[in-house]
This record gives structure tokens, sequence and C-alpha cells, in this order.
């Protein structure tokens, strides 16, 4: 946000005061419709035009004629997710809801809907901690009809809307900031792995006669861990890394006095998940599972890259490392090692290059998309930091 704004803020604010009211007073509390999970599911069409909210981020799209009339909510709305993960959501389209659910829309202009939609979910925490005392996290009607917010110039409806509009106007430019940011990263990976995918693509096809396809059972020997860890015994951090099966590149970590996988290049293969991971560290195997390739006479990341490019997975849960080893894979200039070797090193070359390249837009995605939605919590709890009346008498 810019000086100019937080001087504007200021002014607006300044010498503003405050209403306290219970929601339930300020906007107007509608139900939803009865329907249950399987006819959300039966009625679903992809160009429905009412959108069911129920749990969660499950939803369904129906047709008008699909649910009473009464049921739909045209008000631009603030829905209430009761149960499970409780949290608000913001709706200004034809909508209904489970009839376990409710939802909150002005029947005045001189209420800001997105105003108090931004002010509860400032204060999510607060209901979540309410819900938590539940088994199946929820709450009720009457913690959100009774719950406090803030009316600023009550006995000024202009300058009340004014305010209300203009806070609403910044916290949704830092959302739609965001959404912005995310939509071109995401464009900017996806057209780095097309990229890459395009480069090994090239890079691992091979004309007859340039390379001789051998079975991934006879370029590799199996290493065999000197000792195993449950995965209990897993640690955030420790003086090993822990290497299972699983999809995460590092399990986790260990400080006991365990004898680790001694340091090499090697190729993991998930016997049971068909993961594929390249690891060049001393490491604990995690569980069971785990098959340590270790390549004889070939570029150890060569292999990861095709064995990544040739295997076919299964997706299914059972060993597949019997089908797996017979995975062929090419090797160039098989009479000569020097030269094969080479080649191999210059193909990993040009794919570690691109796979760094999509790997810093996957690492600054979830960063950027944080740092920006700290700047929006930020300005949040600033513009909506109104003083309640105990602070005013204090």
């Amino acid at each position: 946000m810019s000086t100019s704004n937080i001087s504007f803020m200021e002014k607006l604010l300044d010498g503003v005061e405050v209403e306290w009211k219970p929601l339930g007073e300020v906007l107007v509390r509608t139900k939803g419709t009865k329907i249950t999970a399987g006819q959300m599911k039966g009625l679903h069409k992809d160009d429905g035009v009412v959108k069911i909210f129920a749990g969660g981020k499950t939803v369904a799209f129906v047709n008008l004629e699909d649910i009473p009339a009464k049921d739909i909510n045209r008000k631009p709305s603030i829905i209430v997710k009761s149960r499970g993960v409780i949290e608000f959501e913001y709706y200004d389209k034809p909508f209904s809801h489970k009839n376990e659910m409710w939802s909150y829309h002005s029947n005045t202009d001189h209420f800001h809907i997105k105003f108090f939609y931004h002010f509860l979910k400032l204060n999510e925490p607060h209901f979540q901690q309410l819900g938590s005392k539940m088994q199946m996290p929820q709450i009720a009607t009457p913690d959100t009809d009774k719950f406090m917010v803030p009316v600023p110039c009550p006995e000024n409806s202009k300058k009340s809307l004014e305010i209300q509009a203009e806070i609403v106007r910044i916290l949704d430019t830092f959302t739609e900031l965001t959404a912005e940011l995310t939509a071109e990263l995401t464009a900017e990976l996806t057209a780095r792995k097309k990229q890459y995918n395009y480069y090994r693509d090239q890079l691992l096809s091979f004309e007859e006669g340039e390379v001789e396809w051998k079975a991934l059972g006879k370029v590799i020997k199996t290493v065999t861990a000197p000792s195993k860890l449950k995965s209990q015994a897993y640690r955030a951090t420790g003086r090993l890394p822990i290497v299972d099966q699983g999809v995460e590149f590092i399990a986790g970590y260990t400080d006991e006095n365990i004898t680790p996988v001694e340091a090499g290049e090697y190729v993991i293969f998930g016997d049971h998940s068909e993961h594929i991971k390249y690891v060049d560290f001393p490491f604990v195997q995690g569980a069971d599972g785990l098959k340590i390739l270790s390549p004889i006479s070939a570029n150890a990341k060569y292999i990861y890259h095709t064995f990544l490019n040739f295997y076919t997975k299964k997706l299914s849960y059972k060993r597949h490392w019997s089908t797996a080893q017979q995975t062929l894979i090419p090797i160039p200039c098989p009479e000569n090692p020097q030269k094969s070797l080479e080649i191999q090193a210059e193909i990993v070359r040009i794919l570690d290059k691109f796979d760094a390249l999509t790997n810093s837009i996957t690492e600054g995605l979830p960063r950027e998309i944080a740092l920006r939605q700290k700047q929006y919590e930020y300005y949040r709890d600033l513009l909506l930091s109104f003083p309640k009346p105990e602070e005013v008498a204090a």
C-alpha cells in the first residue's frame, strides 16, 4: 500500500466514532436448503447457475429448478462454513448451501457486506477455537449472531459506507494482486515444465544404432542399507537425513547412533510407491520397500533421468521392482566408455539446467503467495482494528 493510501485512510478514520453491534442485528441471517451430498452429486451440472456449498471445498452447480426457489439466495452474502473446517466465504452470485450452514446478507444500503466479510475473516481463529471444543469442530448460529462487529460513523450512514467501501477496496486490491501473481507464476511454471519435457524428449530420443538399450538391472547394483528406521523414529530435525519411498524427498531426520548409507550417488526407487529419487549424500533408510541403486560404469544422474523418463508406473500398491528393473535404459556409444560418459554428463547438464529453472519457480510460488498474504493480513489488521468500548474508556 502506498503512503498516500495510508494518509488517506488516516484522514478518513480521523475522529471516527465506532459503534459495536451484534452481527445478527447488522445483517440478515439466511437458511440453506435440505440436500444431501449424494443429491448434490446427482444434480451437479457443469453449466449450472446456482452454486450449492457444503462443508470444506465441496460444492455443486445446479439449475434454478433443481431446488426450491425460496432456498436460492441472490444477494451478495457471507457464507458460514460451520462444521469441520470453520471458515467464511464471500459469494455474489445465486447460491444456496446445506441447511446445517447459514449465511448473511444486508437488506440496507448503509452496510457494505464485504466489510463485514473481511472482519469475520480476521476473526476466523476465534470461531475455530470455539468449534474445537466439540469432537467434530462446529459452531452454532448464536456464535455468529451475537459476535460484535464495528460500525464506523453510526450517525452518518454516508460517511460510514464510504469508510467501509474504502477499506474493502484496499483489502480487495491485495487479494487481486495475490490472484494475479499466482496466475502469472503458475503459467510460467507450466511453460517451464513444457520446455523441460520438450528438451528431455529430444535429448533422450536416439536413432537406431546410436545407443545400446540395456535393462536397468544390468547397469546398476543394489545396495543394502546398514540399518533402517521405522517412521515413528523420524524427527523434524537431526544430524542425518532419512530417505524412504514416500513422496517427500527427505522424509525426516535422526540423531540416533546409527550407520547411514555411505556418501555416493544413488538412484532410489520406491518398491511400492514407484517414486524415483536421486541422492548424493549420506542418509538413513526409512522403513522398508526402498531399492537403493548404484550405477555400474554409468552417470548416476543420467540413469535417474532415463529411468524417470522410460519407466511406466503401474499405480498399484504392490512390489514393482521385479518389473521396474526390466526398464530399458539407452547407453550411448557402448563401445567407447569415456565418450559414453561424456555424452551422459552433457545430457545431465542440460536437463539439470531446466530442472533448476522449474524448481526455482516451484519454490518461489508459495513463498511469493505467502508474502502477499502477510501483506494483506497486516493491512487488514491495521484497517479493522477499531477500539472497543472498554479500550476507549481506558
